[in-house]
């Protein structure tokens, strides 16, 4: 008994030390991060992680918008697209858009405008998702969040409104990868299956998909920030689309978008390193691919009359 107490003593002198004080206002504003001991194997105090977590769960907050802030009990409805799944039922090839609802009522079927696309959509079958487990949603207010099977229409950071008003929410930055690998099918006959995987997994944003000007859509080149991604990728293509993959790693290091002020603006007119790739990304805006910061500055240096700028977060607001 003493070995257990001197024990127990121990452990908790260093959960004195290594934690701070639970702060409300500081988790609110993402400056501390509570902590919960727990088991759910054994459901050793997961019931009371859950009770405390919907008492510290923050209501709906207000949202940065292109046109000011957007408050929750705001009439009108609106939503950010913030994620995308495909395959999440592989026997129906399903593909989900998760919405956060920002303001107002969601009601089921209702139409509201695509701000990207400037289209009308109908919200139809909305789930809502507890693990496993989908039921479908009636309504849905600001703070909840649904599932809409998406055919293609949306892409992450979409904002939907349901008035004429005119704005998008704050986006969600794209950040520059840093393995690169050149992907195509092994069986040229799996073509079809092939675009539509990558193209879905981008969508996702489990890979960057990239494109040189004037090339065919046989091979792509993509990019990731992990290296294992590509392990993903590669599996993923294949159990859920059947297609194998011919994968050829690049020597690429920095993904860097091109943005100059001057009217007239061609990438394809840039000076830039033998050892350097202009690409397109999904939305056709130019980037450059390099080997090395140092092949960045050359760049710059090399295309002073164009005032180059090469950014490594992707912002269409910037």
């Amino acid at each position: 008994m003493p070995g257990h107490l001197e024990t127990l003593r121990s452990d908790i002198e260093l959960l004195d030390m290594a934690g701070d004080e639970l702060d409300m206002d500081k988790v609110l504003a993402g400056e501390l991060t509570p902590v919960f001991f727990g088991s759910a194997i054994t459901n050793f105090g997961v019931e009371p992680f859950l009770r405390h977590f919907l008492k510290m769960a923050p209501s709906p907050c207000p949202h940065h918008t292109t046109d000011g802030i957007i408050e929750p009990d705001d009439t009108m409805f609106s939503g950010f697209v913030f994620k995308i799944q495909a395959n999440m039922d592989p026997s129906h090839r399903d593909r989900m858009a998760f919405i956060r609802i920002c303001s107002g009522h969601y009601e089921k079927n209702m139409s509201v405008n695509l701000m990207r696309t400037g289209k009308k959509i109908t919200l139809a079958q909305p789930q809502q998702f507890m693990a496993q487990d989908r039921a479908i949603a009636e309504d849905a207010y600001a703070g909840d969040i649904i599932g809409i099977f998406d055919p293609g229409n949306f892409r992450i950071g979409d904002t939907l409104i349901s008035t004429n008003r005119k704005f998008e929410f704050d986006p969600i930055p794209v950040f520059a990868p840093e393995n690169f690998a050149r992907v195509e099918p092994k069986d040229s006959m799996k073509r079809k299956q092939f675009l539509k995987g990558i193209e879905q997994l981008s969508q996702e944003g489990a890979v960057q998909l990239y494109k040189q000007p004037g090339i065919g859509t046989e091979t792509y080149v993509m990019g990731v920030v992990g290296i294992l991604q590509f392990d993903v990728l590669e599996y993923r293509l294949k159990s859920e689309y059947n297609v194998d993959i011919v994968r050829t790693a690049l020597p690429y290091r920095l993904a860097r978008w091109v943005k100059s002020p001057k009217d007239g603006f061609d990438a394809k007119e840039m000076t830039l390193t033998s050892t350097s790739l202009l690409v397109l990304d999904r939305d056709d805006e130019p980037v450059v691919l390099f080997e090395s910061e140092w092949a960045v500055d050359w760049a710059i240096d090399h295309n002073k009359d164009d005032e180059l700028r090469f950014d490594n977060i992707h912002d269409k607001n910037n």
